[in-house]
C-alpha cells in the first residue's frame, strides 16, 4: 500500500512539473496571440572557403520571401527547395564514394530549412560530398568552379 501511495505521489510530482513552462495562456501558445505557432521558414548562414587558405565569405539567405544579402536570393532558394531538405544530411559513413578530388572548396550552413535545424558541412573531397554541392550549386554556394 506504501508503495502505491509513492507511485502516485510521484505521477502527481510529475505532472505538476510537466505543467510548469508551458504557456498557460488562453490563445492556444502562439507568440503573436493568434493560437497560431510561428511559420516554418529558411533562414540560413552560408560560409563558403573558395580556396585553400582562403578567408571564408559569409552570407545571409532567407526564404518565402527571398532575403539577406546573398547576391543571388532568389535563386539560391530555388536551389535549396530543388534539393530538398536531403542535402543537408551527412553522407552515410557507409556509402562507397569514389575518390575523386573535385576541389578545396569548403562550407558551412547552419541555420533553420523549412523550419527545420540545419547544421551542415560541405566540400569536394569525394564523388559523394561532390554530388551534394552540385545539388546546390555554384548558385548557394557563390563561388565559380575552375
Amino acid at each position: 500500500m506504501r508503495r502505491a501511495g509513492l507511485v502516485a505521489v510521484s505521477f502527481a510530482a510529475m505532472a505538476a512539473l510537466s505543467a510548469c513552462g508551458s504557456d498557460a495562456s488562453s490563445d492556444g501558445g502562439g507568440s503573436d496571440g493568434s493560437g497560431a505557432s510561428p511559420a516554418a521558414g529558411t533562414s540560413l548562414t552560408i560560409a563558403v572557403t573558395p580556396d585553400e587558405g582562403a578567408t571564408p565569405k559569409t552570407y545571409r539567405l532567407t526564404c518565402d520571401p527571398a532575403g539577406g544579402d546573398h547576391p543571388q536570393a532568389e535563386q539560391a532558394c530555388d536551389a535549396i527547395a530543388a534539393a530538398g531538405a536531403s542535402v543537408f544530411e551527412p553522407v552515410s559513413s557507409d556509402q562507397t564514394c569514389t575518390q575523386v578530388f573535385g576541389g578545396p572548396q569548403q562550407a558551412t550552413v547552419k541555420g533553420t530549412y523549412d523550419g527545420k535545424d540545419v547544421d551542415a558541412s560541405f566540400s569536394r573531397q569525394n564523388g559523394c560530398e561532390i554530388d551534394r554541392w552540385e545539388k546546390l550549386g555554384t548558385t548557394v554556394f557563390n563561388v565559380p568552379l575552375q
